[in-house]
C-alpha cells in the first residue's frame, strides 16, 4: 500500500468541493496515461455530495470515463433505495458520461444471478486483469463500520474468488443486494473515503486507530499497490487521537 493519508474538513459543505476537484483531477491523469478514467461509485451522502460539486468543476470533461458501482441494492432503478437511480436523477443528466460506459446492474434477476451477470460485465469491461483495477473507488462507511455491502461478521468478509458476492441477508434493508469484494475494493489504484457528522466519530476512531476484537469492514480496506484516503469533517474526526491533517475547500488535496 502506498500509504494512508486522514484529511480533516472544517464542515462536509467545505469537503464536496475539494472531493470533486479530487475526482476530476485523477480522471484527467489516468486519461492522459490510460485513456480512460474508471470509477466505482458508492450510495448514500456521496451521491447528494457529488451531483451537487461534480458538475461545477470547471471543463469538467466525463467522456473518457467509465462508471461501475460498489455495491448495488437489487430493487428496480426507480427505486429510492437504488443507487444508480438516484445517480441518475442528480448526477448523470449533468456531466457528459456516455450512457453506455455506466455498468448498472440487471435488477429482473434473481440476486445469485445477478451478481453473477455484474462480475461479467466487469470481465468485459476490464479484459486485461484478472482481478478489475479501477483508477477510484468511493467509498461510504456506515455506522457499523462496514463499507460496500460488507458487514460485520458476514461470511462475504472472507470471500477471495468472486469479484462481485450476492448477499440476500443484508442487516441493513433492502435484504438483497450485490457487493465487491475486497480483492476488487483493495486492487484500485485509489480508495476514497468520505465520512461526516458526529454519528461517525467513535466508529471511525476505531476504523482508523484500531479496537479489540475483529477490525471493522472499513479497515480492512488496504489497497495493496495504491493509496488510501480518508477525508473527513470535524465532527467525523472529533475523537481521534492520531496525526491528521487539515485544510478548508480551497485548499488543493
Amino acid at each position: 500500500m502506498a500509504g494512508r493519508k486522514v484529511v480533516v474538513f472544517p464542515t462536509s459543505a467545505e469537503l464536496g468541493p475539494a472531493l470533486a476537484r479530487l475526482v476530476a483531477s485523477r480522471a484527467e491523469q489516468a486519461v492522459t496515461s490510460r485513456g480512460r478514467f474508471t470509477l466505482g461509485l458508492s450510495g448514500g451522502s456521496l451521491v447528494t455530495m457529488l451531483g451537487k460539486e461534480l458538475p461545477d468543476v470547471p471543463v469538467l470533461d466525463c467522456s473518457k470515463w467509465l462508471v461501475g458501482f460498489c455495491d448495488e441494492r437489487v430493487v428496480p432503478f426507480d427505486s429510492p433505495d437504488s443507487t444508480y437511480g438516484l445517480y441518475k436523477s442528480v448526477l448523470f443528466p449533468k456531466i457528459n458520461i456516455p450512457e453506455d460506459a455506466i455498468l448498472a446492474i440487471d435488477f429482473s434477476l434473481p440476486v445469485n444471478e445477478c451478481a453473477e451477470d455484474y462480475a461479467d460485465k466487469l470481465k468485459k469491461a476490464f479484459p486485461d486483469d484478472d482481478i478489475p483495477v479501477f483508477d477510484l473507488l468511493l467509498l461510504g462507511m456506515g455506522p457499523d463500520g462496514h463499507t460496500c455491502s460488507l458487514f460485520p461478521g458476514h461470511p462475504l468478509l472472507e470471500e477471495y474468488q468472486k469479484t462481485v458476492a450476492p448477499i440476500s441477508d443484508s442487516p441493513k434493508p433492502p435484504p438483497e443486494r450485490v457487493t465487491m469484494t475486497f480483492p476488487v475494493v483493495n486492487a484500485a489504484r485509489c480508495a476514497i473515503f468520505v465520512s461526516t457528522g458526529g454519528s461517525k466519530a467513535l466508529v471511525l476512531k476505531e476504523v482508523l486507530e484500531g479496537r479489540e476484537g475483529p477490525p471493522f469492514p472499513a479497515a480492512r480496506v488496504l489497497p495493496t499497490n495504491g493509496e488510501l484516503l480518508w477525508l473527513i469533517d470535524e465532527p467525523a474526526a472529533a475523537a481521534l487521537t492520531i496525526k491528521v491533517e487539515r485544510l478548508s475547500s480551497g485548499d488543493k488535496l
